[in-house]
């Protein structure tokens, strides 16, 4: 790491009238270094970003590139300064090859060259960034994963100085989130200062030189990552002692089963589904991108009732040929997409927590109770510890946190006896994290049963009662959480037999 930094934020500003999102915020970043930035949803992370990227406008203070004082009055200037984003969600045009997605944005010599010298441009570029792609793919059959190669080779075709990564691996496998980790670090060894955001610590360890924590819009502390530890990176981003997150609660199993699954199956997506759910227990499902463990869920809650095989509910045959038919049945399902499926953001906390149950604060007359609405929505608030002091907020102005909580909120108030949750915790930072598990927990303790759907091994070992690992589609096995470990369910999750016959 050189001694020069590339970039500083002095004493940064920013107000959106009486809020402040971001107040004396300082950090610098160096060439050749990956800086990793931690902090909970709503910490001023995603504002910081877009001041760097010319986005917004500091409020007050300096920002410094190349040690003298500029004002990046755009993105565009942001870009001429050498400073590219690259976020969850990456921006590619489908109908365009790699090459024209790669300099599709280029306003000097790129779009001057001749198609030919582009294709050999954008080869080196890849190359550069160490990856095998075909520069004439057309985008719309790439991954995720290499969508994102793609806008990294168009900020490097325009000279980019400073990478920021945010929450770039959110939606990837456990292998393409390694690879991108791997690209961050060949960047920085080539000289780029590389920003790194997440909240799945365990790459922040692996990945980062120096990290720095921010909590409610101000910079915590900086410090070199051999000198950080978990629990005190945790602490400082929530404030408090958190504890650990991720331990096994005790058990509150009965011999009560709640739902009985056999044979379940999907042509062409899924077969041979069986397990058993009882009261009081946490089943969650275990694998990699592509093992179809949403498909089982959406076919359990009758979003594809043209599924085979037998499923008994409370003691009943039961096949829901539709969402309503399952949540008149006490199933609900919280879906692992909050802002397109789960919530209708631009509507009020109070309008998405009745939205399931809204005949319940009707009148005979069919007129809306809005003061029941509202008491409602006020109690979730309290008991879900939802951070907002108005329940008639919109719900899209919420942290990622507070949306899932409120997402829960919703489907709790229909007093449910089987909840499925599909990615409790993607994209949400650590203390919500907590506050979600915790909630999980009451309702199977309270005597309800829950399936989960979670990528993320620790959450799963810690969560769950079992663990049913599933594989493109096929079950591979069901193991108790008392013996399982990473490694077994790893193992199973990646088709290794060997264990499967074991379990």
């Amino acid at each position: 790491m050189k001694d020069q930094p590339v970039l500083q934020l002095e004493n940064i500003s920013k107000h959106f009238g009486m809020t402040i999102a971001l107040a004396d915020m300082s950090i610098t970043l160096h060439p050749g270094e990956v800086h990793a930035i931690v902090g909970e949803n709503g910490a001023g992370k995603s504002t910081m970003i877009k001041v760097m990227t010319g986005i917004y406008q500091p409020s007050a203070g300096t920002i410094l590139i190349g040690g003298k004082p500029q004002v990046i009055s755009g993105p565009q200037a942001a870009r001429d300064a050498g400073i590219a984003a690259i976020y969850q969600e990456p921006m590619v045009f489908p109908d365009l090859d790699v090459t024209e997605n790669i300099f599709i944005s280029d306003t000097s010599a790129g779009l001057l060259m001749r198609p030919a010298a582009q294709r050999r441009r954008a080869i080196e570029l890849i190359e550069r960034i160490g990856i095998n792609l075909d520069p004439d793919r057309i985008a719309s059959g790439l991954t995720l994963a290499e969508q994102q190669v793609v806008e990294i080779a168009r900020a490097l075709s325009q000279d980019v100085r400073i990478l920021i990564m945010d929450e770039p691996t959110a939606s990837l496998s456990a292998h393409e989130a390694a690879q991108l980790r791997k690209i961050a670090k060949t960047l920085a060894a080539q000289g780029v200062a590389v920003v790194y955001i997440s909240h799945r610590l365990e790459e922040i360890f692996e990945i980062a030189d120096r990290v720095t924590v921010i909590r409610d819009g101000a910079h915590i502390s900086t410090k070199p990552i051999a000198s950080v530890t978990a629990d005190s990176m945790i602490s400082e981003m929530v404030g408090r002692e958190v504890g650990n997150y991720f331990a096994k609660a005790p058990g509150t199993v009965t011999d009560e089963v709640i739902l009985q699954v056999q044979n379940l199956s999907l042509a062409g997506v899924f077969k041979d589904i069986t397990f058993d759910l009882h009261k009081g227990e946490i089943l969650c499902m275990a694998g990699l991108v592509g093992a179809r463990r949403t498909d089982v869920a959406l076919a359990l809650f009758g979003v594809t009732p043209t599924a085979t095989g037998e499923v008994t509910y409370k003691g009943k045959p039961a096949r829901f040929r539709s969402p309503r038919e399952a949540i008149d049945a006490g199933v609900a399902y919280v879906s692992e997409d909050r802002r397109k499926l789960g919530l209708a953001m631009p509507m009020s906390i109070r309008s998405n927590i009745s939205l399931v149950t809204l005949d319940a604060f009707l009148s005979r007359f069919g007129l809306l109770n809005r003061e029941k609405e509202t008491a409602v929505a006020h109690s979730y608030r309290e008991r879900l510890n939802i951070r907002t002091q108005d329940v008639d907020s919109e719900v899209g102005m919420l942290s990622g946190g507070n949306q899932q909580k409120v997402m829960l909120a919703k489907w709790l108030n229909m007093e449910p006896d089987l909840l499925i949750f599909d990615e409790p915790t993607r994209g949400i930072d650590i203390g919500a994290k907590a506050e979600v598990h915790d909630l999980i927990r009451e309702f199977a303790a309270a005597g309800g049963a829950v399936l989960v759907i979670s990528s993320d091994l620790p959450e799963v070992l810690a969560l769950g009662d079992r663990i049913l690992v599933m594989r493109e589609g096929q079950q591979m096995g069901i193991l108790d959480t008392s013996e399982a470990t990473q490694e077994r369910v790893m193992i199973l999750a990646t088709g290794q037999t060997a264990l499967r016959e074991a379990v």
